[in-house]
């Protein structure tokens, strides 16, 4: 008879070691170390032999494979992030920091869904949920759907029991940090548990067909042990991005076994609700910065999404004895390479100011192209002197002082000029991949840094 395994995991990092250990040799924790039982199966016992084995492969010629319609969620913007709607049989991870709007956007999401969802929660009650959908269905102007279902429960096998008598189309787990199982003795919320429950889910969401959406929480950094041990178990990983004191929020694709991992979806986070946001670049571009130093407008694309957002910069005479480096929604590290390159490359003396850079709408925007933006915000408030409000950039600045080629050049320039600009400088590299007929905007090719700086502050 087979023997159940024993193996022991790290709650802090998720280092397996076939025994107890004191000290973990991966991220060096103390008293870390939990026992995890792993039932034994086809798979554990004695081994058996190659010739003893019955044939599990099949020829790929042979396997009979058909895209099984996708369910859609009624949201546009989650959606075009999971690539077209959920994959019957899918595991979807959405993760997080604490009050970002996770719980509210699944919750929104399964109302509107027209399926039977059963939402199993282990955060809060049946009253508290209740009254979350009530605020959220005056948001959107409807009831409750009738066959939504609420499961408040922790016990991963009390939830398996449940989900056979209600038979959902769809399972909600809010959180998988609060749910436990009986294969792993450690409390609810370490990784032993998480992994357990996670590969549980996976199994049961394939043999059934059902898809599962967990909820996991991270820290603003990431490094919470939690959903980072999921994301090579679930099919697909959704990030919730955003500050929870500004209104926009960030839905990111990093893993997605159904669909590209280039899309992303705006949502405004509002009183009664998240509501997605179709034409980001009117609601992120100021009606009343004409005159106003210190601000300069970038062609960013995020996904394969291009909209146009707001660099403000704040250059001010050290106060103390070390100048401040403050940059928010933007690589530290990276705005330390650019006042870099305007020192040695364009002749700038910043060392001894400080320097505050802002992205409007408390975005966090990852596209190199707004690099020139950042220079010409911060040389703009320097100087005292407005960049033109018609005037809009794009482009990647390198070590040299060169101003790099950029993707999707023409969606930058078509973008820009549907808002409204007349101008948007561009790298001189990337004008050839231009294509013509652009009648209201003028296009500006620009080599190097200086040459960014000649033509906006002559």
């Amino acid at each position: 008879m087979a023997k159940d395994k024993t193996v022991y995991v790290c709650d802090e990092c998720g280092q397996e070691s076939p025994k107890w250990i004191g000290k973990c040799p991966s991220c060096g924790a103390w008293n870390s170390f939990k026992q995890l039982h792993i039932a034994a199966g086809s798979s554990t016992g004695k081994a058996t032999p190659f010739s003893q084995q019955p044939n599990g492969y099949k020829l790929l010629r042979d396997i009979q494979a058909t895209e099984a319609p996708r369910i859609n969620t009624g949201d546009n913007e989650l959606d075009r992030v999971l690539g077209g709607g959920i994959v019957p049989g899918s595991l979807i991870l959405l993760g997080g920091e604490p009050g970002i709007g996770k719980s509210t956007l699944v919750l929104q999401t399964a109302m509107q869904l027209g399926k039977r969802v059963l939402y199993v929660s282990g955060e809060e009650s049946e009253h508290q949920l209740k009254l979350r959908a009530d605020r959220l269905a005056e948001g959107m102007r409807q009831e409750p759907h009738g066959q939504m279902l609420v499961l408040c429960e922790t016990s991963l096998e009390k939830i398996y029991e449940q989900t056979k008598c209600a038979a959902p189309d769809l399972v909600v787990i809010d959180s998988i940090q609060t749910i436990g199982t009986a294969e792993a003795e450690s409390l609810p919320g370490s990784v032993a548990q998480i992994r357990a429950c996670a590969v549980s889910l996976l199994r049961f969401s394939k043999d059934s067909g059902i898809p599962v959406v967990l909820i996991g929480h991270i820290t603003k950094d990431g490094t919470l042990a939690g959903p980072k041990v999921l994301e090579h178990i679930v099919d697909t990983v959704l990030q919730f991005e955003g500050d929870r004191q500004n209104l926009y929020r960030i839905l990111r694709s990093l893993k997605n076994r159904f669909g590209n991992t280039s899309e992303i979806g705006i949502y405004e986070m509002q009183g009664n609700g998240l509501r997605p946001v179709s034409n980001p670049s009117e609601m992120l571009l100021s009606k009343d910065n004409e005159g106003l130093s210190g601000i300069a407008v970038a062609a960013a694309i995020e996904g394969v999404r291009p909209f146009l957002i707001e660099t403000q910069a704040l250059v001010s005479s050290a106060a103390y004895g070390t100048p401040q480096r403050s940059a928010t929604g933007f690589d530290t590290r990276r705005l330390n390479m650019l006042l870099a390159v305007l020192e040695k490359r364009v002749g700038f003396k910043l060392a001894q100011k400080d320097i505050f850079l802002n992205i409007a709408g408390g975005l966090r925007v990852t596209d190199p192209a707004i690099d020139l933006s950042v220079i010409v915000a911060i040389l703009s408030s320097n100087f005292d002197t407005a960049v033109p409000a018609s005037t809009c950039m794009a482009g990647e600045v390198g070590l040299s002082g060169e101003i790099r080629a950029v993707s999707r050049i023409a969606q930058r320039v078509s973008e820009a000029e549907r808002i409204g600009f007349r101008q948007i400088l561009v790298p001189e590299a990337g004008i050839k991949n231009l294509p013509p007929g652009q009648k209201h905007i003028e296009v500006v090719p620009v080599r190097k840094v200086e040459d960014a700086l000649r033509h906006l502050f002559k």
